[in-house]
């Protein structure tokens, strides 16, 4: 059976889902490969301070940030670094009330040495709170104190 005899006996069905196919595994020779474009910048400001690094742990008894309270001066960066399990950071607006434009949940780290980046962006003299979602009844639960200045 020549190609042509085979493209003759697919229904459009069968030739729309191997159009989708070809699609979705490329494309055209011309098509860039995928990620050679640089990820956009985060919005907010830009940091300005030193970078805060604070692990994510599970051993045999805890799930825990390491440091789990941290203090931090505006423009300074936290770095949650997974070391092991599967965890998040989210500084939920209950926890942290009148404080405006807290960071989204993370999404969730799942191999180790992955990080997420938060540019402390928060009111000087306020303690905000931030969780681990899966683990904070466990306890997975930490703070940054912000400090006035640099």
């Amino acid at each position: 059976m020549t190609r042509k005899d085979l493209t003759m006996t697919m229904t459009p069905r069968t030739l729309a889902l191997v159009a989708c196919l070809l699609a979705a595994c490329g494309g055209t020779k011309d098509a860039p490969p995928a990620g050679d474009t640089p990820p956009a910048a985060p919005a907010g400001p830009a940091p300005t301070g030193k970078v805060i690094d604070i692990q994510m742990i599970t051993d045999g008894t805890s799930n825990r940030f390491e440091p789990a309270e941290i203090e931090a001066h505006p423009g300074d960066v936290l770095r949650f670094t997974l070391q092991v399990g599967v965890h998040n950071v989210h500084f939920l607006a209950d926890s942290n009330p009148g404080i405006p434009d807290l960071p989204a949940a993370s999404d969730m780290l799942q191999l180790p040495g992955q990080t997420h980046d938060v540019i402390v962006n928060f009111p000087a003299g306020k303690t905000i709170y931030f969780q681990c979602d899966p683990h904070a009844l466990l306890g997975m639960i930490g703070h940054v104190k912000v400090e006035a200045g640099s």
